[in-house]
């Protein structure tokens, strides 16, 4: 089943082109790995599909409707992202894990917060820690949980272990592969890893703003 389906989709800022007429598929539950150089549009194709950036031309369908039809706040629920750098709000670990919670108008579960702590390898980490005190790894570690404490559809993944140590990389790969692999869920990441680029999966290259070929891998 097509999950995400994208056409014709071009942006330019002023007179500078940064995507040229992008076609894609994306099948629900798949893992689909985005490569190419530096400067080509990779951050930006993601920033389109998670409704940060307007297209210049072009549609993003999920599920056969229009990201148009969405309001901002059902479609971002829906497709989820995350930076190259962690983004953290507040002043503590638990301002940003009750967050998804509050804009749901939820009650805070605490059995899930401490769960998928622990899947992250955070398992006896406060809540009341202030987040200036965390590790590079650690930021990353809750800006991912937080975005997946309510499973979106779609999970939009930027060079996110980018700068981490093998140690914390391993534990986010893992985590991530856990999410595609045993949830269903949908990802599509951007990475320039060696590592990452081994993983099974189709991958897509972007050159100078356009997509250039697009491989099922077997390995």
């Amino acid at each position: 089943m097509i999950q995400l389906k994208i056409e014709r989709l071009s942006y330019q800022v002023d007179q500078q082109v940064i995507l040229t007429d992008i076609n894609l598929t994306v099948e629900k539950g798949s893992y689909l790995t985005i490569t190419g150089p530096s400067g080509g549009g990779k951050s930006t194709l993601l920033r389109l599909i998670a409704d940060l950036l307007t297209p210049t031309s072009g549609t993003i369908l999920l599920n056969d409707q229009p990201l148009t039809q969405f309001s901002p706040n059902q479609y971002r629920q829906k497709v989820s992202y995350c930076f190259q750098q962690a983004t953290l709000f507040g002043e503590t670990i638990g301002d940003n894990l009750r967050f998804p919670y509050e804009i749901r108008n939820l009650p805070i579960d605490m059995a899930a917060i401490e769960k998928v702590l622990a899947a992250v390898g955070l398992a006896n980490m406060p809540l009341t820690k202030k987040i200036t005190t965390l590790s590079g790894g650690e930021k990353q570690r809750i800006a991912l949980i937080r975005n997946v404490l309510f499973l979106p559809e779609v999970l939009l993944l930027d060079e996110i272990t980018t700068g981490l140590d093998a140690a914390n990389k391993a534990i986010v790969l893992a985590f991530v592969q856990h999410l595609n692999e045993d949830c269903g869920l949908t990802i599509i990441a951007i990475t320039h890893d060696t590592e990452e680029l081994q993983r099974e999966g189709r991958q897509v290259q972007i050159v100078t703003g356009e997509l250039v070929n697009q491989d099922e891998l077997s390995r």
